[in-house]
């Protein structure tokens, strides 16, 4: 079992460690205002590294999106967990196949429409991976990707450097791609 408490200082460090200009941590306030206009409470673990670590800026090519801010990436420059999520919710509303899961916040993009997202729906904050790609109209759900069972668990990988996502981690045998999400078609389901 992982000690939160030390991988948030672990994650930390290392946040500190990488470079200079990171984000000053958010307060219980914009917590509040986050979860207020998404509708739901953020995964605890996810609300611990916004207040204890950094508004963003951190984490796999220092690229964890901020709270709050600016919806859609792809519309207005750099997103917010927020806005991005927020935004790909209202156009999935009424959807006859919506793209985005109710409860998965973005936290990053990859880039090319690629997001890890976590579920704070479920109690281990499972990551997601959304990869538009294999997406050929219908149901979104083989764009829907199980990355880590837990947010804890995505961190670990990160802070040894043997996800998926990381260049070196190629090199090993033992790098666990992420794999097709089993709840996706249960939980994209339009709510009008």
């Amino acid at each position: 079992m992982t000690d939160i408490d030390d991988l948030v200082r672990r994650v930390a460090r290392r946040a500190v460690s990488e470079g200079p200009g990171l984000p000053a941590p958010v307060d219980a306030g914009r917590i509040a205002r986050a979860e207020g206009e998404l509708g739901f409470a953020l995964h605890p673990l996810l609300a611990r590294l916004y207040r204890e670590v950094a508004d963003g800026g951190f984490g796999p090519d220092h690229r964890l999106l901020p709270l709050l801010g600016p919806g859609s990436v792809a519309l207005l420059g750099p997103g917010s967990v927020v806005g991005e999520y927020l935004t790909r919710r209202e156009a999935s509303a009424g959807a006859e196949h919506p793209e985005w899961p109710e409860g998965v916040v973005p936290i990053l993009t990859w880039g090319c429409g690629m997001y890890a997202a976590v579920d704070c729906l479920d109690e281990d904050g499972q990551v997601l991976l959304f990869e538009p790609n294999p997406y050929s109209g219908g149901s979104w759900e083989p764009c829907w990707f199980l990355d880590s069972v837990s947010l804890a668990g995505w961190l670990e990988t990160w802070l040894a450097g043997t996800g998926w996502f990381e260049e070196d981690a190629y090199d090993g045998d033992d790098v666990a791609e992420p794999e097709p999400w089993a709840q996706a078609a249960r939980r994209l389901v339009s709510r009008a």
